[in-house]
């Protein structure tokens, strides 16, 4: 699990050092760099959701966003993400009113996309952690421009990347076979949109529950393996 304990590293390195930083930054450099970082993220996603591949692969994409998000809010997902962030706040006894926004939005970021699974399935069945070194640099660098205006928040994301990352690598040998290509570019696609959806809520365009999506990305892999 090299590759995911780096990637922790590189995620909890860069919030402290974007936590160093806010403290030079007006509210106005704040705001800015958050509308850049959340045009980025956007741009993220819609490169991701690019991914999708003819009417079928559309078809998939909607069916795995309605039927995900009835299964998000009956499960509650994003309450309890912010419930969780709540908690941690509490014990470290933060006051800033961002700690759990950047806590939620950076997990959901560092969390959905081809790279944390295609990355943890590499190192894990081949040892090659190369993938989620290349990733670790990337979130990295986005935890210093993440931390810089949610704060610490952004730093306990490494903790469900821990558990996301190290639970695939784990189980590789016995996901490995579910994820043919066709499979991984639906789950891409799916990941793609729910990462643009994080993007407007940093915007403040739209309040999408994101979290409640993320069951989504299950039946992406699910009705891809049957269908395609």
């Amino acid at each position: 699990m090299t590759g995911t304990l780096v990637n922790v590293a590189a995620i909890i390195a860069g919030s402290i050092l974007g936590v160093i930083f806010r403290s030079n930054f007006s509210e106005n450099i704040e705001k800015i760099v958050m509308q850049g970082i959340s045009l980025a993220v956007i741009l993220i996603g819609l490169d991701m959701a690019l991914e999708v591949q003819g009417s079928t692969g559309m078809l998939i994409v909607i069916f795995s966003l309605v039927l995900g998000g009835i299964t998000g809010e009956l499960l509650t997902i994003e309450k309890r993400l912010n419930m969780l962030g709540e908690s941690i706040k509490a014990r470290f006894n933060n006051s800033n009113d961002l700690f759990v926004q950047g806590f939620v939005q950076a997990s959901l970021v560092y969390c959905v996309g081809a790279m944390a699974i295609m990355g943890a399935i590499q190192e894990g069945i081949q040892g090659d952690p190369s993938l989620l070194l290349t990733k670790s640099l990337l979130d990295g660098t986005t935890a210093i421009a993440f931390a810089s205006t949610a704060g610490l928040g952004v730093g306990f994301s490494a903790l469900p990347v821990l558990l996301y990352q190290g639970t695939i690598t784990l189980f590789a040998s016995r996901v490995e076979m579910f994820l043919t290509p066709a499979v991984i570019n639906q789950l891409t696609a799916t990941g793609g949109l729910l990462i643009i959806g994080i993007g407007f809520n940093i915007l403040g365009i739209a309040k999408i529950k994101a979290g409640n999506l993320l069951p989504a990305l299950g039946f992406a892999v699910i009705l891809s393996f049957f269908i395609l």
